[in-house]
């Protein structure tokens, strides 16, 4: 199976849009990490022609809270339809076990003993004074983090989070990750 994780920094909040639906901002920069090449990739929003073939090529889409943000957000500048491929959203099968969001940071921190190295809206704060490479390296560490994450589920079959020092486990199904969805997308590039 084709797989690869990504992550998307915003241009600005939900507060400056005056709006919570994800639509409504816009992308700064976006990492990829693709298992194929065992590489990582940043694109900005000039560049995304050069990050289709990357998607169109992949079975799957890993994220963290991705099915809700970065896949409907990425979607609105793609000219086909990114729902048409397999996603497996982290955040929403931890809920499905705990019932509760918990933030990548909390799962870095208690399954993988790390903590993201910035938060979201520094992300935004480095786009409004130009700083894009802090962007760049703050959004491929987290998608090294959901990679790890991912990998660690894999293997081990369950997940930990910390909560004020305090760390939780929980067991987590991974048998239906990596099954093959029969979706078809619709292309932009020709083949």
């Amino acid at each position: 199976m084709k797989k690869i994780v990504l992550d998307i920094e915003t241009q600005n909040t939900f507060n400056e849009v005056g709006s919570r639906d994800p639509l409504a901002l816009s992308i700064s920069l976006l990492v990829v990490y693709d298992y194929t090449t065992d590489q990582y990739y940043s694109f900005l929003e000039n560049e995304f022609s050069q990050l289709w073939k990357i998607i169109e090529n992949a079975d799957m889409i890993i994220g963290y809270n991705s099915d809700y943000f970065d896949i409907p957000l990425l979607n609105k500048y793609y000219p086909g339809d990114l729902t048409k491929i397999k996603s497996l959203d982290i955040l929403a099968e931890i809920r499905k076990v705990i019932n509760k969001r918990i933030s990548l940071d909390s799962v870095a921190a208690g399954t993988l003993g790390t903590h993201k190295i910035a938060k979201g809206l520094e992300a935004v704060a480095w786009w409004q004074q130009g700083e894009i490479e802090k962007i760049r390296k703050y959004c491929q560490e987290d998608v090294k983090i959901t990679k790890d994450v991912y990998d660690f589920a894999m293997a081990n079959q369950y997940l930990r989070y910390e909560v004020m020092n305090d760390v939780q486990q929980f067991p987590i199904n991974t048998s239906d990750w990596e099954k093959p969805s029969n979706t078809s997308i619709n292309y932009t590039l020709p083949f």
